[in-house]
């Protein structure tokens, strides 16, 4: 078995060398938002050191012929990468650099060297042709026109919802930026590619990669520098005493890098850590060495923080008062921690005896055992609050800036930045209302009551997260949750023709679709509600839980017999008004209501001129006059024999020749034709510009 290993930067791995094919054996892409925007914000902050490469792992091929290899380990990032190439492709206005871009993803061939033009990469059967139209082949404003009901697997739904993200996050940058954000991904980012003749082989180096060996982690390499620093005497006392502190955090490498980043930022006040061996070394462990006081630092810092960290982690099982408790359950909901940084310094100072040894600090005596009392659980001191009250306005504070950036799609850099400034004034003592760690401007409040209001750019996490933010601000307390807990459309996202919802214009069903007015929290899943086509079916069995019914805005669908688009008006201005009160954004510095102002009211009088990837609709474009009531597309198939022509509405919809209308290019075309491309097949009469095109004109008017 022939083994070779290399290391090369992507501008050598997405060339003609390598066509790389995942086998159907291997699992679906699964990587989510959370995952692809933090490889984004991590190559931005290395990218930020010049000539500081950024290593992102290795790719385990087999060869199956000419070029062509098997990818056995590595198809995550792969995809991630391209789907990132793709996104700075779309964005790229230089016809240059444009096509260099292009070439990463695509094979452009070579008839002399014998190379197909064919896309460099090939995902399994079930999603290559949706990998290859939308993203491969430069289809992105197809793919933000879909919806969840147009997704045949799971990879496709994670592949939409990643492009969408990275695309505002990249919309952000200026052509500058961008341009040293795209050098930087070919030139410094690299992988060690092993490849190997046998699959067999392959399997195995994959074993030995990541199950043998233990190499050491942050805490390993900073607990060596800090005993090192100690008198003979100490040194085993505080090793042990290390351990103690360390070992209930757990062993896993990534968590403790997490937990020494975010004590970096508590002690430096800075958002980035690229190096942080280095940089915690330089920033936080010299000072204390220089001033021979290393058991300083582990008895006042790290003991009281490892221990606000782990309370961060099973707040319910703390000993702190029941309203501290479901602040950091709410913070908890999050799919990101950047808020960490804040709460951990929030806990240490707002406690007298955090990192006291013999403090019961949890309910469990075998928890508190964990932190190396040693004292069987016996005549614990109890854990003692001094501030309660500025412990619970920070912890609010947070929680709402948490919410509002993660409406609206901040960035990790934006929220560590924003984590590290609030830091830095509470540090100096500032009050609540001068910390700028917690301010909310007009446009944020509008930004992200705009995203409320219109079609939800979020995850499912997000979406259950908002709608217990609105169920808990109408009941008035903490509700207690089932340990299985979704937000499940009203409408069914696939309607079948018997269907009372059938009767609905399609507009209108394509309107409430991604709307939070049409969801509802329930322990029922939407995979249990798929034959369920009435609302009556689908209301009694959201409700059959008991644990349901603990959710007033579900608990009151018992008492509605039947839904109307009205119905959802009415959630939909209800919940926004309970999220916006919750987070105390109803109201601008004027004083107008925001909660009940349209989308287009909300975003109209915004400052951000970046465009992003929500859903452009007919109608905006015939507002933007970049199509015209009344004129007319084609969508031609001469294969099939097939010419099919819409009209352009006054009203913003496509009306067939059979007189049904539709919303959205889309639509129209899985209606008449099957398929969802339908921005790229239809034509306009008049000059053969395709719809996506024409969308694509007015996304990046934005700019």
């Amino acid at each position: 078995m022939a083994i070779n290993a290399t290391e090369k930067p992507l501008s050598r791995v997405f060339m003609s060398d390598y066509r790389f094919a995942i086998p159907s054996f291997q699992r679906a892409y699964t990587w989510q938002t959370e995952n692809i925007l933090q490889l984004v914000s991590d190559l931005q902050d290395a990218g930020s050191s010049a000539g500081t490469p950024y290593f992102l792992g290795s790719l385990i091929l087999v060869r199956d012929g000419e070029s062509k290899y098997q990818v056995i380990d590595g198809q995550q990032r792969l995809i991630s990468l391209s789907i990132i190439i793709a996104v700075l492709r779309e964005l790229e206005t230089d016809p240059v650099l444009l096509q260099e871009l292009d070439e990463l993803i695509r094979e452009p061939g070579n008839k002399l060297r014998g190379i197909k033009a064919e896309p460099r990469l090939r995902l399994r059967d079930r999603d290559a042709a949706f990998f290859r139209d939308y993203v491969q082949e430069g289809d992105l404003e197809g793919l933000f026109d879909l919806r969840d009901s147009d997704f045949e697997t799971r990879a496709q739904h994670n592949i939409a919802f990643n492009a969408r993200s990275v695309f505002d996050e990249l919309a952000k940058l200026d052509d500058d930026e961008r341009h040293r954000f795209a050098s930087y991904l070919v030139n410094q980012v690299t992988l060690i590619i092993v490849t190997t003749d046998d699959l067999a082989g392959a399997h195995r180096i994959f074993d030995v990669m990541n199950m043998r060996g233990v190499p050491l982690t942050a805490s390993d390499v900073f607990k060596a520098k800090v005993v090192a620093a100690m008198s003979p005497a100490a040194r085993s006392v505080y090793a042990a005493r290390w351990d103690d502190i360390m070992d209930p955090i757990g062993d896993d490498s990534q968590i403790l890098e997490e937990f020494f980043t975010d004590l970096h930022l508590i002690v430096s006040h800075k958002a980035v850590c690229s190096q942080l061996l280095e940089e915690f070394r330089t920033d936080v462990l010299l000072p204390y060495i220089r001033e021979q006081n290393v058991i300083s630092f582990v008895d006042e810092l790290l003991a009281p923080y490892a221990m606000a960290w782990r309370i961060l982690d099973h707040p319910t099982d703390s000993m702190l008062p029941s309203e501290i408790v479901r602040q950091l359950v709410l913070l908890n909901d999050y799919p990101t921690g950047d808020w960490k940084p804040v709460a951990m310094w929030a806990l240490v100072h707002s406690t007298g005896n955090l990192a006291t040894p013999g403090v019961k600090v949890f309910t469990d005596d075998a928890r508190n055992d964990a932190a190396g009392t040693g004292d069987g659980g016996k005549d614990r001191e109890p854990l003692r609050l001094h501030d309660e009250t500025r412990l619970r306005a920070i912890l609010s504070a947070l929680e709402r800036v948490t919410g509002v950036d993660a409406l609206n799609r901040q960035s990790s850099l934006a929220r560590r930045t924003r984590a590290a400034s609030a830091v830095r004034y509470l540090d100096r003592g500032y009050t609540m209302p001068q910390n700028r760690g917690f301010l909310i401007t007009d446009d944020e409040r509008r930004s992200a009551l705009a995203h409320l209001r219109g079609e939800l750019q979020t995850n499912a996490r997000m979406n259950r997260l908002l709608l217990i933010r609105a169920n808990e601000q109408l009941a008035g307390f903490r509700i207690t949750r089932p340990r299985s807990l979704n937000a499940v459309p009203i409408i069914p996202k696939h309607v079948a023709k018997d269907s009372p919802f059938a009767a609905w214009p399609e507009s209108v069903r394509d309107f409430w679709s991604d709307r939070i007015g049409n969801l509802v929290l329930t322990q029922a899943h939407e995979d249990q509600m798929k034959s369920l086509q009435t609302f009556a079916e689908r209301r009694d069995r959201m409700l059959l839980p008991a644990s349901s019914r603990r959710f007033p805005l579900t608990d009151r669908l018992g008492s509605i017999a039947e839904c109307t688009p009205e119905t959802l008006h009415g959630r939909q201005d209800e919940t926004i008004r309970l999220i916006a009160e919750f987070w105390n954004i109803r109201y601008d510095e004027g004083h107008v209501d925001l909660s009940i102002l349209d989308e287009q009211q909300l975003t109209h009088e915004t400052s951000s001129a970046t465009p992003n990837a929500k859903r452009v609709t007919i109608a905006q474009v015939l507002k933007a006059g970049l199509l015209v009531a009344g004129e007319t597309l084609v969508w031609e198939r001469p294969r099939k024999g097939e010419r099919w022509i819409a009209t352009v509405t006054p009203e913003g919809r496509l009306r067939m020749e059979d007189g049904e209308e539709y919303s959205t290019p889309t639509a129209a075309a899985r209606a008449v034709g099957g398929t969802s491309a339908g921005l790229n097949v239809w034509k306009r009469t008049s000059d053969g510009r395709k719809l996506s095109e024409i969308w694509k004109t007015y996304r990046m008017r934005r700019r």
